[in-house]
C-alpha cells in the first residue's frame, strides 16, 4: 500500500514504520494497531505529556507533530535540558514505559501535536495474542536505540556545526520516509534552543553554529524551516549514512526476516 492508502485506511496510525518494517504487517495486523488507541488528544503549543518518575498507564504514538525526549539538570545555576531523542508522526515514542512503567526521562511535545494514547492492558493482549505484531512494536524500540547510540556517538566525534548538520540529515531523512519532507528540506518547530538541547551546546553556540552552516552553504535553518541546496554536501558534512535508521543499505529489513 501506499502512504496515502495506508493513511486513508489508518488515519491514526498508517505512519508507523513505514518506509522500514510495516511491509511485514498484515492487514489484520494493521486494524489492530489502528484499534489500540483509546483517547486522541491535540495539544496547541508545546506541553510536557510524561513526567520523570510518574506512574505510567499508557504509551504514545504520535499522530502529528514532533516529540522530545529529555532530561533536566541544574546547569551554572540554571536549569537545562538535554535532548535525547526526537520523535517525528508514526513513532511509537515510549513503549518504555509499557516495560517500565516509571521513565527516567520527560517526554515533551515541541509546538502543536497530535497524539494516540494506547492503554497497557491493549498491549498485553498484543503480547498474548499476537506475536509477530509484539515483535514488531519491540523492534520500534530498538530502532529507537539505534539512532540513540547514533547521537552518542555524533556528540563525541564531531563539532557543534556538524553535529546539527547531523539532525538536520536524520530529521529529513526519518521525516522522508512518512511522507512530510520537502525536495529541499523540511518545516519543524524546533529552535535554536531545541537545537541547543540536542547538539549538547548552548543557544550562543547553536546561533554561531547555525550562522556557520548558512555562510558554508550547508543548510539554512529560519522561520521553521531548514532548507538544504545540496543534500550530498549536507550528508558529507554531517558524516552522516541512514544505514542506522533500517529503512535502506546493508541494514535495511526484509520481510524474511521477521517470518515466526
Amino acid at each position: 500500500m501506499t502512504l496515502e492508502e495506508e493513511l486513508r485506511a489508518f488515519p491514526l496510525t498508517g505512519r508507523f514504520l513505514f518506509g522500514r518494517l510495516r511491509q511485514t504487517l498484515t492487514h489484520e495486523e494493521r486494524a489492530v494497531i489502528e484499534s489500540l488507541p483509546e483517547e486522541i488528544a491535540t495539544y496547541q503549543s508545546s506541553s510536557r505529556i510524561v513526567a520523570s518518575g510518574s506512574v505510567c498507564g499508557r504509551s504514545t504514538l504520535l499522530v502529528e507533530g514532533f516529540i522530545v525526549r529529555g532530561l533536566e539538570h541544574l546547569n551554572g545555576g540554571g536549569e537545562k535540558r538535554s535532548a535525547l531523542s526526537l520523535h517525528v508522526p508514526g513513532d511509537f515514542v515510549d513503549l518504555h514505559c509499557f516495560a517500565l512503567k516509571r521513565l527516567d526521562h520527560n517526554v515533551d511535545t515541541i509546538g502543536p501535536a497530535k497524539l494516540a494514547y494506547v492503554p497497557h492492558e491493549k498491549l498485553q493482549e498484543v503480547l498474548r495474542e499476537k506475536p509477530h505484531l509484539a515483535r514488531l512494536l519491540w523492534s520500534s524500540t530498538l530502532l529507537d536505540a539505534a539512532m540513540h547510540r547514533q547521537w552518542i556517538m555524533k556528540l563525541e566525534q564531531l563539532t557543534t556545526p556538524r553535529r546539527i548538520a547531523h539532525i538536520f540529515a536524520e530529521l529529513w531523512r526519518r521525516l522522508e520516509m512518512v511522507g512530510l519532507a520537502n525536495a529541499d528540506g523540511f518545516e519543524t518547530p524546533l529552535t535554536q534552543a531545541d537545537l541547543a538541547d540536542m547538539s549538547g551546546s548552548t543557544a550562543v553556540h547553536a546561533n554561531r553554529a547555525l550562522r556557520e552552516l548558512r555562510e558554508k552553504g550547508i543548510a539554512e535553518f529560519r522561520r521553521g524551516k531548514v532548507i538544504v541546496q545540496d543534500r550530498g554536501a549536507l550528508q558529507d558534512y554531517a558524516d552522516f549514512a541512514a544505514d542506522y535508521l533500517y529503512g535502506e543499505g546493508q541494514l535495511a529489513l526484509a520481510r524474511e526476516h521477521f517470518a515466526i
